[in-house]
């Protein structure tokens, strides 16, 4: 079987994702890096006729090309026949993709003002009241995932690690490295420390990049 290919920078929280899922299923892959700075788009002619969308990261497998991260780390779980990860059972699999989905649009959208302010430095981004909004709607987002964690007890979506931890750790992971005000919230913290138990969350979650 080819070597999966990975195109992407890996410092991309998205690319980290699938670096991530990658390290869990024990799945050999071959990273090229795409994106530079702060930006993880990329508008060569050779990486659009790839992904129009112009955003890493993209992979080639089976001679076939797929992006979305997060449909990324989906297919890569299926793939290879991995249910701890993602369930095959309809209602399972729904609950980890829920928590996914909520990932990617609600809690997405409402800290990226404030880490563009923050941490990037983004002269787009310089809006006070706006900033102020993006942290208190960030920290009610994370006030969600914390009962959530408090109720199982352990992960997203029950006992079981799975893909919905690998795409809500690294969003953790940036909520806490992101210089604001952040809500007291103890099964986060817990959680965390359970997510560096797992060495591929060291390489590719809590590695010093938020």
């Amino acid at each position: 079987m080819a070597v999966l290919q990975i195109l992407g920078k890996a410092s991309s929280i998205n690319v980290r994702k699938v670096l991530w899922t990658c390290a869990e299923i024990g799945l050999e892959f071959e990273l090229t890096e795409y994106g530079s700075g702060t930006t993880n788009s990329v508008t060569t002619p050779e990486f659009l006729a790839l992904n129009p969308n112009a955003m890493v990261p993209v992979i080639q497998d089976a001679g076939q090309v797929l992006w979305e991260s997060n449909t990324i780390c989906r297919y890569l779980a299926a793939r290879h026949g991995r249910t701890d990860l993602l369930p095959q059972d309809p209602l399972g699999r729904a609950q980890v993709e829920k928590w996914m989905d909520w990932q990617a649009t609600e809690l997405n959208n409402a800290w990226r003002y404030a880490f563009m302010a923050s941490v990037r430095h983004s002269p787009a981004h310089k809006d006070i009241a706006a900033i102020e909004n993006s942290v208190r709607e960030w920290n009610r987002h994370m006030e969600i995932a914390d009962r959530q964690l408090q109720t199982t007890g352990a992960y997203l979506c029950g006992e079981q690690f799975s893909l919905a931890d690998i795409v809500f750790g690294l969003s953790l992971n940036r909520w806490r490295a992101t210089p604001i005000a952040h809500a007291n919230l103890p099964a986060l913290q817990t959680y965390f420390d359970r997510l560096c138990i797992r060495p591929a969350f060291l390489s590719y979650g809590a590695n010093g990049i938020a």
